[in-house]
């Protein structure tokens, strides 16, 4: 078979799965199908806001699906009459059996870990809390429980001390479409093999990957500094990681902390801060302190650790020391 008479559905929502979706469709394959979230309000003014994958899909007039629901019987009808060969889904949302068993070459997830560690939902960012020195992608068949189907290939990157969760990201976006042409390219050919996530695990159940959830976010600074910095790594540029401000009469204030470092030799009591001329330490359970080098406190804008400093008067705050 001609990569352009495989036919594709491909499903996802986020800037990520665009990456994959533009090289299928510009690498010549025939995608007869493009399903993602429905539009959703946002902003003050509940504008609907359409994802990256619907706006790339409309830009390329390729033939979009937004379902409210996935078991709806006339979008399960539309999209059996598509007839695929082959469903690709990358960052969407779990899919029921008559979707996912639907066409006749089966349908692959590309998955932002090294499975079978980090199945759920936010792998990127708990490979990097967790202070991991490398990650990748992983594709995979579906089957009924989520993130355990058999294991087609893998792409493993570094992860340096230095980079954030957004960092790799971008990295594992290009990284999981290369490894997604790859797969699809092996499907293709007849020359693609699994592995069994079970063969893989021996019986160690694998590391999970929840959702990130506010309280997730919340620096303790009775943590070592380490595992502070690797926190808030793990969450910047977003949700972003974040402690209080408490102001002289009472009133706490948010402050999310988007980049730091380690500090040697930081004459602080743990959960306070200290300035130092245009820096910004705070005292912490280990042995090192922190120090903060962008932030942005609630009501006012991202900003460098020396432009803050610059906007406040610490004496109106009491963890300043």
């Amino acid at each position: 078979m001609k990569k352009e008479d495989l036919k594709i559905v491909f499903l996802g929502t986020p800037e990520f799965a665009v990456e994959s979706l533009s090289r299928l469709h510009e690498g010549g394959y025939n995608i007869v199908g493009v399903i993602t979230m429905p539009d959703k309000p946002a902003g003050r003014g509940h504008k609907l806001l359409q994802s990256p994958v619907k706006q790339y899909a409309v830009a390329n007039g390729l033939h979009l699906m937004q379902p409210a629901n996935l078991k709806n019987q006339e979008f399960v009808d539309e999209l059996r009459s598509l007839e695929a060969d082959l469903f690709i889904v990358i960052a969407f949302r779990m899919l029921p059996e008559v979707v996912w068993s639907m066409p006749r070459l089966g349908t692959f997830n590309l998955h932002a870990s090294l499975l079978p560690k980090y199945r759920g939902a936010a792998p990127i960012n708990w490979a990097v809390i967790n202070g991991d020195k490398e990650t990748g992608v992983t594709t995979f068949f579906l089957k009924h429980d989520i993130d355990t189907g058999d294991i087609i290939d893998q792409k493993k990157i570094e992860i340096r001390d230095d980079e954030n969760v957004g960092d790799i990201h971008d990295k594992l976006m290009v990284l999981g479409a290369e490894l997604t042409m790859e797969t699809v390219a092996k499907i293709l050919d007849g020359t693609l093999t699994t592995t069994s996530q079970d063969e893989l695990t021996k019986g160690v159940e694998p590391t999970p990957a929840p959702k990130i959830f506010k309280d997730t976010c919340r620096i303790n600074w009775n943590e070592d500094t380490v595992k502070i910095h690797n926190l808030i790594r793990g969450l910047s540029p977003y949700p972003a990681a974040w402690t209080s401000l408490t102001t002289v009469d009472g009133k706490q204030l948010q402050l999310k902390v988007f980049a730091g470092t380690p500090a040697d030799n930081v004459n602080v009591a743990t959960g306070k801060f200290k300035i130092d001329g245009d820096r910004l330490y705070a005292g912490c359970g280990g042995d090192r302190g922190y120090e903060i080098k962008e932030l942005q406190l609630e009501g006012k804008r991202r900003m460098s650790t020396s432009d803050f400093l610059r906007g406040i008067n610490p004496q109106g705050y009491i963890d300043f020391v």
